[in-house]
C-alpha cells in the first residue's frame, strides 16, 4: 500500500506567476469537476474496481482516473496543482536487470540510455533540447532509472499545456515504441554506460555486489546488477538490443502515471492519441522466476575491503510472494513495523550510551520481489566487532523473550500515528511528482496506493490487535523465520575471520537485562523556565505582501510570514550568532563537531532520550547547521505544535545540556569516516576540495585524525557554550499561523530571555580567499581503483551584493557551460559520465566566489578533460551564444524559480539575514529580473570577465603510483 493525497493548489501561485510573467496554466482555466475515477465501460465504481485495486479491499483513491488501452497499456491520471502549472509523467516498463538473460547483463539499463537519446522520429539528442525549450531541467525534471525489476522514465513538465504535454507524450511514445537502435547510437552510448560503470565502481559497489551475491545466493538477484559487466556491455550490438526491446518493451508491460495541473480528460485523450497505436510485434517474454532464498548456501561471509570501516549485517530471508493488498495485510505490516521500531529504539539508546557499537538498526524489506527479509546492521565502535555483535544479539534475544510494555507500544504507536496524520494534514500540498512516482512504485511491488486519510484509518482500526503478545509474536517471527545470513565487512586481512564470525554467531546468547527503556514521563514543564515576555518595539512590513519584521525589547528580531500556502505546516528557522564568521580562518577549533553533537547534547538535564519522549507524537524537531553569517536551528512543525517548538529552541540557547556521550560517539563516527575518505577520488575531493578552494582556510578543512582524537567534552563545551549564549537572534516563522499569536509566542520564549552580549566579528573572519593561479594541477592521491581519477578546474569570481546581477547571471553561464561539457564529454565522447559546472557566490562575504568544473575521468583522459574545459571556456568568451542555446538555459531556470517560489521554504531562504542587512530584501525583489533578463552579449561578457586562463586553479586526484595522461 502506497500513500497519495488529493489535488491542491498553493496560495502563493500568484507570486510565482508574477515572477514568470506567464499566463495561467491550462488547468487553471478548466473545470475541476472532471477529475475523479473513471469506471470501466459498462460498469460503475460500485461493482468494478480499477486495475490497481484488483484483489484488494483497501479504499480506492478516487482522485485517480484509471484506464487500460486496448493494447494492454495501463494508466492512471489525476489533477494536482502542486506546483502550479506542472504535469508529472512516470512511465514504467516492467523490465529490469532480473529480466535479462545471462549474456544480457546490463541490457535493461542500456536500453534506458538508448531510449533517452530519442527515437527514429526525433533526431539523436534532440529530445533533451526540446524539453529544455519547454523549461525542463535535464537530470532533475527529465531522468530515468533502472532497477532489478523495472525501468522508469520520469518527466516533470513545467507550465504544461495541451501542446507541450502532447509533444512530450509523443516523444515518450517514440522512445518506447521506436527507439533509434542503430550501431552508431549503440557505440556512442556504450562509452557513456562504461563511463558510468567506471565512475560507480569502487568500495561501495564492490561491497554491494558482495552483499547481493551472499544474501541472495542461488537466486537471479545475486548476479544481476543493473549496470551489467564490462564484457556484456562491450558485446552489445544493435541487433541484440533490438531483441531485448522486442521482448520487454511492450504495451502490456507498461504503466503510465500522470499527475499535474491539467484536465485529466484532456491528459487521457493525449495519452490515447500517442500510445493507442502501439502494437505488439512478435512474442513477448514470460515473467522469469526470481527464485527463493537457498537454505543450502553458506550462511556467513567475510568481505575484506581495504580501508573500509567494519560493519556487520544479519538477515532472516523468507520467500517473497505476491499478496492480496488487503486491509488486514496492511495492518499486519504496520504491526511488524511497530515491533521493529521498539527494537530499533532500544538499540539506538544503547548506542547513545556509549556501548560497543556506534549504530545499529533493524528493518524489514521486500527486496526486488526476491525475498522478504529482516535485516540488522551494526557499526562497531572499534575493531571489537565480536563484542558489538554479542551485545546486539542480546538485545534482540530480550525482545524475543518477553512482550514489550504497553508504554513502549504506545510510544511507537504515537510516532507512527503522527507520521500518518502529518501526511493527512499536508495532503493539499503534496507534489504531483511524488504522487506519480508513488503509483508506479506501487505497481513495482504489486501493491496499491491509498489516500493519506485511508492509510491513517487503516492503521488506527488495527490498533486493538497491537497487543503486547501480538508484538512479541511478530518479533519472534521476524527474527527467526527464514534462511539466516550474516556478513562481516572489514578493512583488514586477518587469519581465521570466517571461523571467528561463524563462532560468534553460534555462541549462546543471553537476553540483555538492561535493554528495555525505563518508563519516564517528560513534559514541557521539564524545560527551563523563562522570564517575563518582551514587548514589541517595532513592527513593519517587509519584502512580500503580508510579510513583517518585528523587533522585541530584548533585541530579538522576527521575520513573520503568516500564510496558508502549506496546509498545517509551519517552518521555523532560528538564526543566532555569526556562524562561520565567528571562527578564525587560521586557528582551528572544535567547530566541526557542532553539526553532529550539539543537538544530541541535550537541554539542561534532559538528554536526547528525554527530548525524544517529549516530542514523541508531535511534529517537532531540531536540526542544527552553520551558515556563513549565523548558526541555525530549524524545524518544520504544525499549528498545534509550533509554540512548544519555539520553547524547545529557546531552551536550547538559554540552558543547553552538555551530555558527554554524544562527543564519544561523534569522535568514533568521524574517525571511521575519515579513514574511508582516501578510498576513492570523490572521497578525497569531499575531504580536501572545499579547503583548497578557500586557500586553505581552516574553517573549510576536514579535521585531521589527530584533531578528532583530541576532541573532549570540555573542549567541545569551551567552543560552543559562549556561542549559544551570545550574538544576535533572528527568528523566521513562515506558515499557517495567526500573526498575533506567533508574535506573543516569540515574546514569551526568545523575548523572555535576557538581552545577549555580542562580540564584533574580526575583519579577518569576514574574508574568503581563492587560491592563486597554478600552471600545473595540484596533485592529490587516492588509494582506490587504478582506473579512477577526478579532475577539477576553477576560476575566481567575487562575493557580496555590489554585483548581484552578475552573481545571478553566472547561474545561466554555468548552465550553458555544463550543457556543453555534457554534450562533449558524455554524450559524444563518453570520456566522463557526470561533468558538473557550479557557481558559488557568497553574499555574506565580499570575495571568495568561484566557478567550478569537476568530473570523474580515467587517468589517461585527464589531459583531454582539461583541453575540452579550456576550449569551451575560451569559446564562451570569444563567441556569442545563439538565442536558442540561451533559451535552453533560461527557460528551465525560469520554471525552476517559479516552482520554488510557490512554497515558503524558498522565501524563507531568501529572507535569511534580512533583519540585520536590508540588502537581502532588495536582492530577493530583483532576483527574477536579474536572473532572467539576460542576453547572449551578457553571457559573453561574463565569460570574458571571469573565465580568464591566467586566474584559474586546477587539481587532479590520481591513484597511487599513476600519472595523468
Amino acid at each position: 500500500m502506497r500513500l497519495t493525497s488529493r489535488r491542491s493548489a498553493a496560495s502563493l501561485t500568484i507570486l510565482a506567476l508574477l515572477l514568470s510573467g506567464s499566463p495561467l496554466p491550462l488547468a487553471a482555466r478548466t473545470d475541476p469537476s472532471v477529475a475523479g475515477t473513471k469506471a470501466a465501460p459498462g460498469g460503475s465504481q460500485a461493482d468494478i474496481r480499477p486495475w490497481l485495486y484488483e484483489n484488494s479491499d483497501v479504499p480506492i483513491d478516487t482522485a485517480w482516473r484509471f484506464g487500460t488501452l486496448s493494447n494492454g497499456l495501463r494508466y492512471a491520471i489525476r489533477r494536482n496543482g502542486v506546483p502550479p502549472g506542472q504535469v508529472s509523467i512516470r512511465l514504467r516498463i516492467d523490465a529490469g536487470s532480473l529480466m535479462e538473460r545471462p549474456d544480457e547483463q546490463g541490457y535493461a539499463h542500456f536500453m534506458e540510455h538508448l531510449s533517452m537519446r530519442g527515437s527514429r522520429h526525433v533526431p539523436d539528442g534532440e529530445s533533451k533540447r526540446i524539453w529544455q525549450r519547454l523549461g525542463v531541467t535535464f537530470g532533475s525534471d527529465s531522468n530515468a532509472a533502472t532497477t532489478p525489476t523495472g525501468t522508469t522514465y520520469a518527466l516533470d513538465l513545467p507550465q504544461a499545456n495541451q501542446a507541450s504535454l502532447g509533444e512530450s507524450l509523443k516523444i515518450l511514445a517514440g522512445m518506447m515504441t521506436d527507439p533509434n537502435i542503430v550501431d552508431s547510437a549503440v557505440d556512442a552510448e556504450r562509452a557513456v554506460v562504461l563511463a558510468e560503470r567506471r565512475e560507480s565502481d569502487g568500495p561501495q559497489m564492490r561491497i554491494s555486489d558482495a552483499s547481493r551475491q551472499h544474501f541472495f545466493a542461488g537466486q537471479p538477484l545475486a548476479d544481476h546488477a543493473p549496470i551489467g559487466t564490462v564484457a556484456t556491455l562491450n558485446a552489445v550490438t544493435a541487433a541484440k538490443a533490438e531483441a531485448f526491446h522486442q521482448r520487454w518493451y511492450r504495451p502490456e508491460n507498461t504503466v503510465i502515471a500522470i499527475a499535474g495541473d491539467i484536465d485529466p480528460a484532456l491528459a487521457e485523450q493525449l495519452l490515447k492519441d500517442n500510445f493507442a497505436s502501439w502494437q505488439d510485434s512478435g512474442k513477448g517474454a514470460e515473467q522469469p522466476d526470481f527464485g527463493e532464498p537457498d537454505a543450502k548456501a553458506p550462511a556467513t561471509r567475510v568481505v575484506v575491503e581495504p580501508g573500509s570501516p567494519t560493519g556487520l549485517t544479519m538477515a532472516w530471508l523468507r520467500p517473497w510472494k505476491p499478496h492480496a493488498d488487503t486491509i488486514v495485510y496492511n495492518q499486519d505490516k504496520l504491526t511488524d513495523m511497530l515491533a521493529l521500531q521498539i527494537v530499533s529504539r532500544r538499540l539506538e539508546q544503547a548506542a547513545r550510551a556509549g556501548g560497543s557499537f556506534l549504530a545499529a538498526g533493524v528493518d524489514q524489506q521486500d527486496i526486488s520481489r526476491s525475498a522478504d527479509g529482516t535485516f540488522i546492521t551494526i557499526t562497531p565502535t572499534g575493531e571489537n566487532w565480536e563484542k558489538a555483535l554479542a551485545d546486539v544479539r542480546a538485545i534482540i534475544e530480550d525482545a524475543k523473550a518477553a512482550p514489550p510494555t504497553q508504554q513502549e507500544i504506545d510510544r511507537e504507536y504515537a510516532q507512527l500515528d503522527t507520521a500518518l496524520a502529518i501526511q493527512v494534514e499536508n495532503a493539499d500540498t503534496e507534489a504531483g511528482a511524488k504522487q506519480a512516482s508513488d503509483l508506479v512504485s506501487a505497481v513495482d511491488i504489486r501493491e496499491t496506493t491509498v489516500s493519506p486519510q485511508a492509510a491513517l484509518d487503516i492503521f488506527r482500526s488495527g490498533k486493538p490487535a497491537m497487543t503486547p503478545q501480538k508484538i512479541l509474536d511478530c518479533t519472534r517471527r521476524l527474527f527467526s523465520a527464514g534462511v539466516f545470513r550474516a556478513m562481516l565487512i572489514t578493512g583488514k586481512v586477518e587469519a581465521g575471520q570466517d571461523q571467528k564470525l561463524a563462532a560468534a554467531l553460534a555462541a549462546p546468547v543471553k537476553a540483555a537485562t538492561n535493554a528495555r527503556l525505563a518508563d519516564k514521563a517528560v513534559t514541557m514543564d521539564d524545560l527551563p523556565k523563562f522570564g517575563a515576555p518582551a514587548t514589541v518595539v517595532s513592527r513593519t512590513p517587509v519584502g512580500l505582501q503580508g510579510m513583517e519584521s518585528i523587533t522585541f525589547s530584548n533585541g530579538v528580531k522576527l521575520t513573520l510570514f503568516a500564510n496558508d500556502a502549506e496546509t498545517e505546516k509551519v517552518r521555523i528557522n532560528v538564526r543566532f550568532g555569526h556562524g562561520q564568521q565567528a571562527f578564525s580562518p587560521t586557528k582551528p577549533v572544535a567547530s566541526w563537531a557542532g553539526d553532529y553533537a550539539l543537538v544530541a547534547s541535550g537541554i539542561g538535564k534532559l538528554g536526547q532520550r528525554e527530548l525524544d519522549d517529549l516530542t514523541n507524537g508531535r511534529r517537532m524537531g531540531m536540526q542544527f547547521s552553520t551558515d556563513d553569517d549565523a548558526f541555525e536551528l530549524q524545524a518544520v512543525t504544525r499549528p498545534a505544535d509550533y509554540k512548544d517548538q519555539l520553547r524547545l529552541f529557546a531552551a536550547k540557547l538559554y540552558q543547553p545540556g552538555w551530555d558527554p556521550a554524544p562527543i564519544a560517539r561523534v569522535k568514533t563516527g568521524a574517525s571511521v569516516a575519515y579513514d574511508a575518505m582516501s578510498r576513492a577520488p570523490d572521497g578525497v575531493l569531499g575531504r580536501d576540495l572545499n579547503w583548497l578552494l578557500h586557500d586553505k582556510d581552516v574553517r573549510f578543512r576536514t579535521p585531521s585524525k589527530a584533531e578528532i582524537n583530541a576532541l573532549t567534552p570540555e573542549s567541545f563545551r569551551q567552543t560552543w557554550e559562549p556561542i549559544l549564549a551570545s550574538g544576535p537572534i533572528e527568528i523566521q516563522i513562515f506558515g499557517q499561523v495567526k500573526a498575533e499569536e506567533a508574535i506573543q509566542a516569540v515574546a514569551a520564549t526568545f523575548g523572555a530571555m535576557p538581552a545577549r552580549p555580542d562580540v564584533p566579528v574580526p575583519a579577518a573572519n569576514k574574508v574568503q580567499r581563492f587560491p592563486a593561479h597554478v600552471e600545473q594541477q595540484v596533485i592529490l592521491r587516492h588509494d582506490g581503483d587504478k582506473e579512477q581519477a577526478a579532475a577539477v578546474m576553477a576560476w575566481p569570481t567575487s562575493g557580496g551584493f555590489a554585483l548581484t546581477k552578475e552573481a545571478r547571471q553566472l547561474e545561466i553561464l554555468t548552465q550553458i557551460f555544463n550543457d556543453r561539457l555534457f554534450d562533449k564529454l558524455r554524450s559524444t565522447e563518453g570520456a566522463a559520465y557526470s561533468p558538473s559546472v557550479q557557481n558559488s557566490w557568497p553574499f555574506s562575504y565580499d570575495s571568495g566566489g568561484y566557478i567550478l568544473v569537476t568530473s570523474q575521468v580515467r587517468p589517461d583522459r585527464v589531459n583531454y578533460f582539461y583541453s575540452v574545459v579550456k576550449e569551451t571556456a575560451a569559446d564562451l568568451a570569444k563567441t556569442p551564444i545563439s538565442a536558442d542555446e540561451l533559451q535552453r538555459a533560461v527557460a528551465p531556470m525560469r520554471q525552476l524559480l517559479m516552482r520554488a517560489s510557490t512554497g515558503n521554504a524558498f522565501w524563507m531562504g531568501q529572507m535569511e539575514g534580512s533583519t540585520h542587512d536590508p540588502r537581502y530584501v532588495q536582492a530577493m525583489q530583483t532576483m527574477s529580473q536579474d536572473l532572467l533578463n539576460v542576453t547572449p552579449a551578457d553571457i559573453q561578457a561574463l565569460a570574458t570577465k571571469y573565465l580568464v586562463p591566467g586566474k584559474s586553479w586546477s587539481a587532479v586526484v590520481l591513484p597511487q603510483g599513476v600519472a595523468a595522461k
